[in-house]
């Protein structure tokens, strides 16, 4: 059996056939999409990382009239059928071309970015300038653009006059295929330079609108934009969406894929773990895992085999989309996170045709853009029945956390943002109660700040030992919790070394609103009898001691005295 190498940060198609790396073999593709080859733009989106570029990649050493790619082809699906690899393999002039590397801290970076990659392009097929037919001003503004000196009109143009030219070369028409299309949007939107941006990006895809020079296009990108915002006037293109079922199978690994990457690798007691921590993406009727998880945690796992499972979609993705809808957030919106992380589901209306612009316009496209970016999935028809209080209305679905590493980025991200809002909160008040004695103005304050928080886990105690120790923290104060005493351990301690003073808390869950009484008067009881204040005394002139009970978001405070 030969050496498996797993392709690691490798999108070349290419690459990886004549490397010999492994190769789930994806291009069953080929043959879906030339099913409908009167079609003339297919929109393919997808999560990031789910192997559109690989995808876009195949698609292009297949079709591409400048190459011979039988070798690279042997042994897969698509090279079974003869006929049409006779009719399609390297019979058309290609242009492939990913806008994902687009991105600036401002228009001008982020647009020079984009003339690069069109440059880059341009180069790469500057042998049909030896052609007879173009005029010297046809060849004049291919040279602007290959030297990035083109006008805006020429950039935006230039994808239309590229395929003419390529069409009168060749004498056929062109098949397009650009990758990540809504890259530049994204990252416009993030930085406060969209306008200019959409005016670019949307003069460019000017290329499929009635292009006699266009056999077809195959676009791939993460959101389905909205006609009205890049598409205007585009009305021969489908789209297939994680909510569609023709090509799902074909972005992502099935777990037959897994099993079998598995079995290849000897790897199969890792089973387990792989789904539970990267697969439960529900792309239409299909169960898929992301791929670059499985093949990161694969490679890692045949260098050692202890690796223990890692967020590498963490690692690779851009997570501010999480954090740009927080700064949105309302009541509902924390108790709905409140309910994921419990690992309940939700259930929302979604809206798959979004612009950019209107991103924080509504609670409602929050929920769509983590189900479309992959943060979210649409739960199975027996989870959903089960979990959904309410019947799933048309539009609406049930969504929950697909995974482990999702549910460990959502607890680093939208845990800590909570976190970080709660410390933000004017906190001066309830400072100011705990040395006053005052536990009404306490008991009222930390229910204001557990309202600001999320919490999740069923309120474990410890969930509330570390939001209470969390208050004080930052605050010019000395936290000490679990401190140990004499007669035991108390549960967190708030020292004001310049003041000369400290407080001791005992914390306590109550398991109903009912028992918080009880529990908080326990709490006084065990402080009293293990002397929790004493060792305290030498070094402080004033001690005041605590009791608190907490039911989900309330509490009560009691003073010892």
């Amino acid at each position: 059996m030969r050496e498996i190498k797993i392709p690691v940060g490798r999108s070349g198609f290419a690459d990886i056939r004549q490397n010999r790396y492994y190769f789930v073999d994806k291009s069953g593709l080929i043959s879906e999409l030339l099913k409908t080859d009167a079609t003339q733009v297919t929109l393919i989106t997808r999560p990031r990382r789910f192997g559109k570029t690989l995808g876009m990649s195949m698609l292009s050493e297949f079709f591409d009239i400048r190459k011979d790619s039988s070798v690279l082809f042997e042994g897969l699906a698509v090279a079974k059928d003869r006929e049409l690899c006779h009719k399609w393999m390297n019979q058309y002039p290609t242009l492939f071309l990913s806008f994902r590397s687009v991105d600036g801290l401002n228009f001008k970076e982020a647009y020079s970015m984009l003339t690069a990659v069109v440059a880059r392009l341009y180069t790469e097929h500057y042998y049909i300038m030896e052609h007879p037919a173009f005029t010297a001003l046809e060849k004049e503004e291919f040279y602007r653009v290959t030297a990035k000196t083109a006008s805006r009109e020429e950039v935006k143009n230039s994808l239309w006059n590229l395929t003419r030219m390529l069409t009168v070369y060749y004498g056929k028409p062109v098949i397009l295929l650009l990758d990540e299309y809504d890259v530049p949007l994204a990252k416009a939107s993030e930085k406060d330079f969209y306008i200019e941006m959409l005016d670019i990006v949307k003069g460019i895809m000017q290329v499929i609108k009635d292009n006699p020079f266009l056999k077809f296009a195959v676009i791939t990108g993460c959101l389905r934009l909205a006609k009205e915002s890049i598409f205007t006037g585009t009305n021969n293109f489908v789209s297939d969406t994680i909510s569609d079922t023709r090509l799902n199978e074909y972005f992502g690994f099935t777990q037959t894929e897994v099993d079998q990457i598995l079995q290849d690798t000897k790897l199969q007691s890792h089973g387990r773990e792989m789904q539970e921590w990267y697969n439960g993406y529900r792309f239409g009727d299909c169960n898929i895992y992301c791929p670059w998880d499985v093949m990161n945690h694969v490679k890692n796992l045949l260098l050692n085999p202890d690796t223990k499972p890692a967020s590498y979609w963490k690692n690779s993705s851009d997570n501010a989309i999480i954090r740009s809808f927080l700064d949105y957030s309302g009541d509902t919106v924390t108790k709905k996170f409140e309910k994921l992380l419990s690992g309940e589901t939700i259930v929302q209306k979604i809206e798959e045709d979004l612009t950019y612009d209107y991103l924080h316009g509504s609670e409602e496209n929050l929920w769509s853009i983590l189900y479309l970016t992959g943060y979210l999935t649409k739960a199975e028809n027996s989870v959903k029945e089960k979990a959904a209080a309410e019947p799933v209305e048309k539009g609406c679905l049930a969504l929950t956390i697909p995974n482990a590493e999702i549910r460990e980025i959502f607890e680093s991200t939208v845990v800590k943002w909570f976190e970080e809002s709660a410390r933000q909160w004017d906190r001066r008040a309830l400072f100011a109660a705990v040395w006053a004695k005052d536990v009404a103005t306490i008991t009222s304050e930390m229910t204001k700040l557990l309202r600001r928080t999320i919490s999740y886990h069923d309120y474990r105690e410890d969930f509330y030992h570390a939001f209470f120790a969390g208050i004080f923290a930052g605050a010019g104060y000395t936290v000490e919790s679990n401190r140990e005493h004499d007669e035991g351990r108390s549960d967190v301690i708030v020292q004001d070394y310049v003041g000369d003073r400290a407080a001791v808390f005992e914390v306590k869950y109550s398991r109903s609103q009912e028992a918080l009484e009880k529990d908080c008067t326990e709490a006084l009881a065990q402080m009293d009898s293990r002397m929790y204040a004493e060792a305290l005394k030498e070094d402080y002139s004033e001690v005041i001691c605590y009791g608190i009970s907490f039911f989900k978001k309330r509490c009560l405070v009691k003073k010892v005295g």
